[in-house]
C-alpha cells in the first residue's frame, strides 16, 4: 500500500492518554523511530507530541483529510475515547477545533485504509475506563472485552478490516511497528487477529514464555516478598501464565521486562486489566491461586504443584526467597553450604 507520492501517510492522534505509548515507540529502531519510519516509507503527517505543526496548520490538515482533499492511509489512536458527557465527547476536546477527539475519530476513521489502536486504553478503554468511568471512556472498537466501543461493532476501515488492537500498557515498540508494517505490506488480514482484535503474531505467546524465573515456576518455588528471586505467581499476583505477549522473549530497552525487573505481570495486554483486584497479591481460594495458567485444568495444576514442591532441589528452594544467589549450582552430594 503505497500512495501516489510513494509514501504511506499516517496520522497519530491522542485521546485520554498518559503518552506512554509514544514514549515506548520512540525507542523503536536501532537509529530511532523517525529514521525507522523514513526507511519504511511511512510519512507521519502529524503527531500531537512530536510534530512541529500546530494551530491553524493542524486544523487545515484535519479538515483536508475529512473533506477528502488529503489521503489517509493509517489512522493511529493512542489513549481511550472519552465519549462523555452524554456522547458529546467534551471531556477530551482537540484544542483549536472546538470539536472532541471522539467526533474527529467518527469522521476520520472511515476514511483511513487501516485504523490501529495502540495501547490497551485505545483498544479496550484501559485506565481511564476503570471504576465508575465518569468520562464514559471506551476503546475504539471494544469496551472492555465487549465489542462495540466508539466506532461500533460493525466498523470496517476502507480496506475492510476492523480496528487492529496493539494492546499493552504500554505496548512493546516492536509490536507497534511490526503491526504497522504488516498492514502496509498486506501481511495482516482479519484472519490474523484474535477474538479481541490483537495480531496473533503477538497474541500467540504468553508473557510467561521465556521468563527468567521459569526454573522457580517449574518447582513452584515462590518469592514471598518483593525483591526475592522466586516465582511471582503463587503469592505476588503475577499473571504471566495468563497474559498474551512475547514480553520475555524480546527485551525492552535492550534487556528488560516486568518480571526481570522484579515486578509481577499485571496482564496489561488483556481487556479489563485495569479493574483487577489483588494488585501484587495473588487471590486464592482454599490456598489455591484463583488465576491458574491458561489451558491448564485446576486438578492438574494442584497435582503437579504438589509433586513439584516435593521434588524441589534445595538450591532452588533457598534461592527463591533470597534477593541474590545463596546456593550456587553444584553436583548432587556436594558438601558446600552457604
Amino acid at each position: 500500500m503505497v500512495g501516489s507520492e510513494g509514501t504511506i501517510r499516517m496520522l497519530w492522534l491522542q485521546g485520554a492518554s498518559c503518552g506512554g505509548c509514544t514514549m515506548s515507540i520512540l525507542e523503536s529502531g536501532a537509529s530511532g523511530w523517525f529514521d525507522e519510519l523514513r526507511q519504511s516509507g511511512i510519512d507521519l503527517v502529524w503527531h500531537p507530541s512530536v510534530s512541529e505543526q500546530t494551530g491553524d496548520e493542524v486544523v487545515e490538515l484535519l479538515e483536508a483529510i475529512r473533506d477528502g482533499r488529503e489521503r489517509l492511509d493509517l489512522l493511529v489512536l493512542e489513549g481511550s475515547v472519552a465519549r462523555g458527557p452524554g456522547l458529546t465527547g467534551r471531556f477530551n476536546m482537540l484544542a483549536g477545533t472546538n470539536r472532541s477527539i471522539y467526533h474527529w475519530l467518527l469522521d476520520l476513521a472511515p476514511l483511513a485504509d487501516y485504523v490501529v489502536a495502540v495501547g490497551s486504553c485505545a483498544a479496550y478503554g484501559g485506565i481511564p475506563a476503570a471504576g465508575i468511568n465518569p468520562t464514559d471512556a471506551v476503546g475504539l472498537q471494544f469496551e472492555g472485552s465487549d465489542i462495540g466501543g466508539a466506532l461500533g461493532a460493525g466498523f470496517r476501515s476502507k480496506r475492510g478490516l476492523p480496528v487492529i488492537n496493539v494492546a499493552g500498557c504500554a505496548p512493546h515498540p516492536g509490536w507497534m511497528m511490526e503491526s504497522l508494517l504488516a498492514l502496509t505490506s498486506g501481511d495482516l488480514s482479519a484472519d490474523g487477529l484474535d477474538a479481541v482484535g490483537r495480531p496473533t503474531f503477538i497474541a500467540n505467546h504468553l508473557a510467561h514464555h521465556g521468563c527468567s524465573r521459569n526454573e522457580f515456576y517449574e518447582f513452584k518455588a515462590s518469592a514471598e516478598t518483593m525483591s526475592e528471586r522466586g516465582c511471582l505467581m503463587e503469592h505476588l499476583g503475577c499473571r504471566a501464565t495468563q497474559a498474551v505477549g512475547d514480553c520475555n522473549q524480546r527485551s525492552w530497552n535492550g534487556g528488560g521486562s516486568c518480571t526481570k525487573g522484579g515486578y509481577a505481570c499485571i496482564a496489561c495486554t488483556s481487556p479489563g486489566f485495569e479493574s483487577a483486584q489483588n494488585y501484587l497479591q495473588t487471590a486464592k481460594l482454599a490456598g489455591i491461586p484463583v488465576g491458574l495458567p491458561t489451558d491448564m485444568p485446576k486438578a492438574w495444576f494442584v497435582a503437579l504443584a504438589a509433586l513439584s514442591k516435593s521434588a524441589t532441589p534445595r538450591r532452588v528452594r533457598v534461592n527463591a526467597t533470597a534477593d541474590h544467589v545463596v546456593v550456587p549450582p553444584g553436583r548432587a552430594g556436594d558438601k558446600r553450604r552457604p
